[in-house]
Protein backbone atom coordinates (compact mmCIF):
# COMPACT_ATOMS: atom_id res chain seq x y z
CA UNK A 1 0.00 0.00 0.00
CA UNK A 2 1.23 3.07 -0.61
CA UNK A 3 1.37 6.23 1.68
CA UNK A 4 -1.11 8.04 -0.52
CA UNK A 5 -3.54 4.79 -0.09
CA UNK A 6 -2.70 4.45 3.59
CA UNK A 7 -3.28 8.36 4.14
CA UNK A 8 -6.65 8.12 2.79
CA UNK A 9 -7.90 5.62 5.32
CA UNK A 10 -6.96 8.03 8.28
CA UNK A 11 -9.08 10.63 10.17
CA UNK A 12 -6.35 12.90 11.17
CA UNK A 13 -2.79 13.52 10.42
CA UNK A 14 -0.72 15.10 13.10
CA UNK A 15 3.20 16.70 12.48
CA UNK A 16 5.96 17.84 14.11
CA UNK A 17 6.78 21.55 13.00
CA UNK A 18 10.21 22.31 13.17
CA UNK A 19 12.83 20.10 10.23
CA UNK A 20 8.88 18.13 9.06
CA UNK A 21 6.19 20.97 8.35
CA UNK A 22 9.16 24.29 8.30
CA UNK A 23 12.49 24.45 7.06
CA UNK A 24 13.89 25.47 10.40
CA UNK A 25 16.10 22.95 11.41
CA UNK A 26 19.16 24.88 10.25
CA UNK A 27 18.92 28.05 12.94
CA UNK A 28 18.07 25.99 15.87
CA UNK A 29 21.89 25.07 15.57
CA UNK A 30 22.95 28.21 14.74
CA UNK A 31 21.43 29.57 17.61
CA UNK A 32 22.81 26.59 20.20
CA UNK A 33 26.58 27.83 18.78
CA UNK A 34 25.61 31.56 19.19
CA UNK A 35 24.31 30.77 22.88
CA UNK A 36 26.93 28.18 24.28
CA UNK A 37 29.53 31.21 22.57
CA UNK A 38 27.93 33.80 25.22
CA UNK A 39 29.61 31.35 27.25
CA UNK A 40 32.81 30.34 26.41
CA UNK A 41 31.79 26.87 25.50
CA UNK A 42 31.76 25.40 21.72
CA UNK A 43 28.99 23.76 20.68
CA UNK A 44 29.36 19.85 20.85
CA UNK A 45 29.47 17.67 17.96
CA UNK A 46 26.68 15.25 20.00
CA UNK A 47 24.51 18.11 21.04
CA UNK A 48 21.67 17.82 18.70
CA UNK A 49 21.35 14.23 19.30
CA UNK A 50 20.96 14.24 22.83
CA UNK A 51 18.42 16.72 22.78
CA UNK A 52 16.76 15.27 19.87
CA UNK A 53 12.81 15.45 20.56
CA UNK A 54 12.93 16.86 24.09
CA UNK A 55 10.55 19.23 24.97
CA UNK A 56 10.96 23.17 25.42
CA UNK A 57 11.51 22.82 29.15
CA UNK A 58 13.09 19.59 28.84
CA UNK A 59 16.02 21.28 26.67
CA UNK A 60 16.81 24.23 28.92
CA UNK A 61 17.31 22.09 32.11
CA UNK A 62 19.79 19.99 29.56
CA UNK A 63 21.58 22.69 28.95
CA UNK A 64 21.89 24.11 32.57
CA UNK A 65 23.02 20.94 33.97
CA UNK A 66 25.25 19.72 31.36
CA UNK A 67 26.68 23.42 30.80
CA UNK A 68 26.38 24.65 34.19
CA UNK A 69 24.88 27.77 33.07
CA UNK A 70 24.38 30.67 35.63
CA UNK A 71 20.53 31.85 34.08
CA UNK A 72 17.67 30.46 35.68
CA UNK A 73 15.55 28.07 33.39
CA UNK A 74 13.11 30.90 32.45
CA UNK A 75 16.06 33.29 31.79
CA UNK A 76 17.72 30.11 29.16
CA UNK A 77 14.31 30.25 27.34
CA UNK A 78 13.82 33.55 26.93
CA UNK A 79 17.08 33.92 25.77
CA UNK A 80 15.86 31.36 23.06
CA UNK A 81 12.61 32.89 22.31
CA UNK A 82 14.21 36.07 22.18
CA UNK A 83 16.95 34.61 19.43
CA UNK A 84 14.73 32.89 17.27
CA UNK A 85 11.15 34.60 16.72
CA UNK A 86 12.35 37.06 14.27
CA UNK A 87 14.32 34.10 12.42
CA UNK A 88 10.64 32.86 12.50
CA UNK A 89 8.59 35.26 11.47
CA UNK A 90 11.50 36.28 8.49
CA UNK A 91 14.13 33.39 7.44
CA UNK A 92 12.09 30.19 7.92
CA UNK A 93 9.83 29.05 5.26
CA UNK A 94 7.40 26.24 4.51
CA UNK A 95 8.76 22.73 3.52
CA UNK A 96 8.03 22.07 -0.66
CA UNK A 97 4.81 21.45 -1.29
CA UNK A 98 3.05 22.03 2.53
CA UNK A 99 0.60 24.35 1.89
CA UNK A 100 -0.94 21.89 -1.23
CA UNK A 101 -1.03 19.02 1.03
CA UNK A 102 -2.47 20.69 3.97
CA UNK A 103 -5.04 22.09 1.18
CA UNK A 104 -5.68 18.76 0.28
CA UNK A 105 -6.15 17.39 3.20
CA UNK A 106 -8.72 20.05 4.22
CA UNK A 107 -10.42 19.04 0.88
CA UNK A 108 -10.56 15.23 1.96
CA UNK A 109 -12.07 16.17 5.48
CA UNK A 110 -9.11 15.25 7.28
CA UNK A 111 -8.50 16.49 10.64
CA UNK A 112 -5.21 18.15 11.33
CA UNK A 113 -2.95 18.84 14.34
CA UNK A 114 0.56 19.87 15.09
CA UNK A 115 2.61 18.10 17.97
CA UNK A 116 5.96 20.08 18.63
CA UNK A 117 8.85 20.12 21.48
CA UNK A 118 9.13 23.79 21.05
CA UNK A 119 7.95 26.72 22.56
CA UNK A 120 4.15 27.96 21.90
CA UNK A 121 5.51 31.69 21.27
CA UNK A 122 7.65 30.66 18.27
CA UNK A 123 5.35 27.98 17.23
CA UNK A 124 2.51 30.37 17.16
CA UNK A 125 4.65 33.21 15.16
CA UNK A 126 5.96 30.74 12.73
CA UNK A 127 2.78 29.67 11.69
CA UNK A 128 0.82 33.24 11.85
CA UNK A 129 3.75 34.68 9.34
CA UNK A 130 3.24 31.36 7.26
CA UNK A 131 -0.58 32.11 7.18
CA UNK A 132 -1.55 27.97 8.26
CA UNK A 133 -2.50 28.32 11.41
CA UNK A 134 -6.21 27.96 10.08
CA UNK A 135 -5.31 24.76 8.69
CA UNK A 136 -5.26 23.32 12.28
CA UNK A 137 -7.74 22.15 15.01
CA UNK A 138 -4.91 21.30 17.48
CA UNK A 139 -1.38 22.40 18.16
CA UNK A 140 -0.04 20.94 21.11
CA UNK A 141 3.21 21.46 23.13
CA UNK A 142 5.63 19.20 24.31
CA UNK A 143 6.21 21.43 27.68
CA UNK A 144 1.98 20.50 27.52
CA UNK A 145 2.55 16.99 28.26
CA UNK A 146 4.61 14.74 30.96
CA UNK A 147 7.45 13.66 28.73
CA UNK A 148 9.06 14.74 25.41
CA UNK A 149 9.86 12.72 22.46
CA UNK A 150 10.21 9.53 22.20
CA UNK A 151 7.56 9.37 24.81
CA UNK A 152 3.96 8.73 22.90
CA UNK A 153 2.61 11.07 25.44
CA UNK A 154 2.51 14.57 22.35
CA UNK A 155 1.00 12.27 20.14
CA UNK A 156 -1.79 11.20 22.58
CA UNK A 157 -2.41 14.33 23.56
CA UNK A 158 -3.21 15.82 20.01
CA UNK A 159 -5.24 12.54 19.23
CA UNK A 160 -7.42 12.86 22.04
CA UNK A 161 -8.13 16.49 21.67
CA UNK A 162 -8.84 15.76 17.97
CA UNK A 163 -11.45 12.91 18.75
CA UNK A 164 -9.59 10.59 16.95
CA UNK A 165 -7.88 6.92 17.88
CA UNK A 166 -4.44 6.49 17.60
CA UNK A 167 -4.75 3.71 15.12
CA UNK A 168 -6.86 6.42 12.26
CA UNK A 169 -3.90 8.90 12.81
CA UNK A 170 -0.84 9.25 10.64
CA UNK A 171 2.30 11.17 11.92
CA UNK A 172 4.57 13.07 9.77
CA UNK A 173 8.55 13.68 11.30
CA UNK A 174 11.86 14.45 10.81
CA UNK A 175 14.01 12.97 13.32
CA UNK A 176 14.36 9.36 14.78
CA UNK A 177 13.10 10.42 18.87
CA UNK A 178 9.51 11.61 16.90
CA UNK A 179 9.51 8.64 14.90
CA UNK A 180 9.83 6.25 17.33
CA UNK A 181 7.02 8.74 20.02
CA UNK A 182 4.36 8.64 17.07
CA UNK A 183 5.23 4.72 17.03
CA UNK A 184 4.81 4.37 20.84
CA UNK A 185 1.50 5.99 20.36
CA UNK A 186 0.25 3.46 18.29
CA UNK A 187 -0.07 5.65 14.86
CA UNK A 188 1.15 4.95 11.21
CA UNK A 189 4.50 7.36 10.76
CA UNK A 190 5.63 8.48 7.44
CA UNK A 191 9.55 9.95 7.69
CA UNK A 192 10.13 13.56 5.76
CA UNK A 193 13.60 14.22 4.26
CA UNK A 194 15.04 17.12 5.77
CA UNK A 195 18.84 17.96 5.01
CA UNK A 196 19.59 18.76 9.04
CA UNK A 197 18.65 14.52 9.62
CA UNK A 198 20.47 13.46 6.54
CA UNK A 199 23.10 11.87 9.02
CA UNK A 200 20.25 9.95 10.51
CA UNK A 201 18.63 8.70 7.56
CA UNK A 202 19.18 4.93 7.51
CA UNK A 203 17.44 5.01 11.00
CA UNK A 204 14.37 6.84 9.82
CA UNK A 205 14.34 4.44 7.15
CA UNK A 206 14.49 1.48 9.42
CA UNK A 207 11.53 2.85 12.33
CA UNK A 208 9.25 4.61 10.27
CA UNK A 209 6.07 3.48 8.08
CA UNK A 210 7.26 5.57 5.03
CA UNK A 211 9.20 7.90 3.95
CA UNK A 212 8.78 10.82 1.06
CA UNK A 213 11.33 13.57 0.04
CA UNK A 214 8.78 16.11 0.10
CA UNK A 215 5.12 16.58 0.16
CA UNK A 216 4.33 16.86 -3.63
CA UNK A 217 4.83 13.15 -3.38
CA UNK A 218 1.76 13.01 -1.48
CA UNK A 219 -0.16 14.69 -4.02
CA UNK A 220 0.26 11.90 -7.00
CA UNK A 221 -1.46 8.98 -6.89
CA UNK A 222 1.73 6.74 -6.75
CA UNK A 223 3.54 8.86 -5.03
CA UNK A 224 5.59 8.05 -1.36
CA UNK A 225 6.92 4.64 -0.33
CA UNK A 226 6.54 2.16 1.73
CA UNK A 227 9.57 0.79 4.09
CA UNK A 228 9.59 -2.50 2.16
CA UNK A 229 10.01 -1.03 -0.89
CA UNK A 230 12.59 0.96 -0.06
CA UNK A 231 14.92 -1.81 1.34
CA UNK A 232 13.49 -4.58 -0.41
Amino acid sequence: MSVRQALLQKKAVIFDLDGTLVDSMWMWKAIDIEYLGRYGYECPPFLQKEIEGMSFSETAIYFKETFRLPDTLEEIKQAWVEMSIEKYRREVPLKAGVRPFLEFLRQEKIAMGIATSNGKEMVNAVLESLNIAPFFQVIATACEVAAGKPAPDIYLNVAQRLGVSPNRCMVFEDVPAGILAGKAAGMTVCAVQDTFSADMQEEKLRLADYYIEDYFALLKKNGGMERGERNG
